[in-house]
């Protein structure tokens, strides 16, 4: 990898209902002693090994267990059977408060099978204290609650005085700002595109997460988890009109560097 602090590749861009081509959530975020995955949504694992091998990777972290953020741990379960990871043991696997459980089942349901044999075979399935701290190598993860559906979390990694922040699926709120306060890199969810949603809230349009990015003194803005309504040169400018800073629309493959 680069010299940067952080290096970011978007693995998958994608809402849960992605782009054509596109991959759902996933990011691989980089430093220079870890390597890391932040969700594996369905459709990530494939484009995953482009950017990386996969028996590299020091963690995955899960910000939340719907299924567009967390299907591609099963291809990628098998994947580790056959070809286990390099580094010594089982790939830690971090997961919200009662995540473990709610994976489980789904890895039940379907594979056919013990859920937890079936992910505790390659993977050391460990929950996180959004309170607290999570270090990976030379990487700091901190934690805010975001506001979605169900329990979810925002992710802050630092490294060397670079930080990247993602948003996970939000709604507007106040956590996920002060998480994100004087970030190198926001990566927010845009999953609304230049449309509106009505109570309960649980995502956010590109104009939200600038507004959100402006609130945080982000210095730079990439839109993310985004369908196909919604252009992405619209996407920035909605986002333009209320955050000053560098804006970009998120695309698959794409790598971010943050010294």
């Amino acid at each position: 990898m680069s010299a940067a602090a952080l290096d970011l590749i978007v693995v998958g861009s994608g809402s849960a209902s992605p782009r054509p081509g596109r991959a759902c959530s996933s990011y691989l975020v980089r430093t220079p002693g870890a390597a890391m995955v932040l969700d594996l949504g369905n459709g990530a694992f494939g484009k995953l090994q482009l950017a990386i091998d996969y028996r590299q990777l020091d963690a995955l972290v899960i910000s939340h267990l719907h299924g567009d953020h967390v299907l591609d741990l099963v291809p990628l379960r098998f994947a580790l059977k056959k070809r286990p990871s390099l580094r010594d043991g089982r790939l830690p696997l971090w997961l919200p408060p009662g995540g473990a459980e709610v994976l489980q089942q789904l890895c039940g349901i379907l594979t056919h099978s013990d859920g937890a044999a079936f992910l505790d075979e390659v993977f050391l399935v460990r929950e996180y204290d959004p309170a607290g701290q999570l270090q990976i190598g030379d990487a700091r993860l901190t934690f805010a609650p975001a506001r979605h559906y169900i329990p979810a979390f925002a992710i802050r990694a630092e490294c060397d005085g670079a930080s990247i922040v993602y948003s996970a699926d939000t709604a507007p709120c106040e956590s996920v700002v002060q998480l994100a306060r004087d970030c190198s890199l926001f990566l927010c969810e845009a999953t609304l595109g230049l449309g509106s949603e009505e109570e309960p809230r649980g995502h956010s349009s590109a104009a939200e997460a600038g507004d959100m990015a402006r609130r945080a003194g982000a210095a730079r803005l990439a839109l993310t988890h985004y369908g196909a309504a919604d252009p992405g040169d619209a996407l920035e400018s909605a986002a333009r009109e209320v955050y000053t800073g560098p804006v970009l629309t998120a695309d698959d493959g794409l790598e971010l560097l943050v010294p």
